[in-house]
């Protein structure tokens, strides 16, 4: 606050001038009682995420700048040489590729099952309840177990193509993930297959939070049937539907376990991956700074996809 004094000039008072103040300073206040509670129950975890997460991702840059390429540890710094020469191997070139397709597909199948899903069970049917049991089943299995079960049902000698002999379909049989025109292709079945009740979830709680009040105003105002779902619930449904491509986005990138029980690297990388080649420089090939870099380069890939994501949800937070 600001506070004003009169000056007396020639036995006259002058104008009002005013004097500024100094405000008090703060001072530093001890956490007690809840507070003081909260911040010990959080500290541990706090620091464990600052060393394991923080911590190791910093490490992880360093070594991916050094030439550590040897079983023995090797600290001279060489800049960014490591991700050059990782952009100009093909092998690399190869893993990008079949990133860009396996998310393309694989986003988009996950969408349109899940949210076609999600629409039959919000119509209210009988055995609801079971349904969406079946539906979510394949989300708690493993994906080691599903990997192992559809490299049976993959087999261009047995499984879905067997079936579809006994059914004279002959013209619909196909070499699934060894076939080079498809490849990483029919990776994207199975992980739809096995993600798309987790989307279909999603789904059924955006559309069971729209108010009654909304569909029956759209329905007042002749919005229905396939109108009133083109210009009111999927407009409504668009935080859903970023959400859900920001996880299955997240999950292309880290794609590992199901290539790997499924498929073997050894056939022209048709199914290869970023983070399998990046477990094989590392931990096979004992090159832990080629490694590191593949693993940067991951990590910069799902930062932009998350970081648009969160400035966005910020900034709706604030202007609601």
């Amino acid at each position: 606050m600001a506070r004003s004094e009169t000056i007396r000039e020639g036995g006259r008072d002058a104008a009002l001038v005013p004097i500024a103040t100094r405000s008090p300073r703060r001072r530093f206040v001890m956490p007690r009682g809840d507070m003081l509670v909260a911040i010990l129950a959080l500290l541990p975890s706090m620091l464990a995420v600052g060393v394991f997460i923080y911590g190791f991702i910093a490490w992880t840059g360093y070594i991916s700048m050094v030439n550590w390429n040897d079983s023995l540890p090797t600290y001279v710094f060489v800049g960014l040489r490591n991700f050059q020469r990782l952009f100009e191997t093909e092998r690399f070139q190869i893993d990008l590729r079949n990133t860009a397709i396996f998310a393309a597909l694989f986003m988009t199948q996950c969408i349109i099952v899940g949210f076609g899903l999600a629409l039959l069970l919000d119509q209210r049917i009988r055995g609801e309840n079971v349904f969406r049991t079946i539906f979510l089943l394949p989300f708690a299995v493993s994906s080691v177990v599903t990997g192992v079960a559809w490299r049976w049902l993959m087999n261009p000698a047995s499984g879905i193509n067997r079936l579809l002999e006994y059914a004279h379909l002959d013209f619909l049989k196909s070499n699934w993930y060894t076939s080079p025109r498809i490849g990483i292709a029919a990776v994207t079945i199975v992980a739809t297959w096995q993600m798309s009740g987790y989307v279909m979830a999603l789904y059924l709680a955006g559309l069971r939070s729209i108010p009654s009040e909304i569909r029956e105003a759209a329905a007042i105002d002749g919005a229905t049937g396939f109108a009133l779902y083109r210009h009111v619930i999927i407009p409504l449904l668009t935080p859903v539907t970023l959400s859900a491509a920001i996880l299955l986005g997240t999950y292309s990138l880290r794609l590992f376990d199901i290539t790997v029980v499924m498929t073997s690297s050894g056939q022209g990388f048709l199914t290869d991956t970023p983070a399998l080649f990046m477990f094989q420089t590392t931990f096979q090939s004992n090159k832990f700074s080629q490694g590191s870099a593949i693993a940067s380069v991951m990590l910069l890939l799902a930062l932009l996809l998350i970081v648009p994501y969160m400035i966005v949800s910020t900034r709706t937070e604030k202007n609601n």
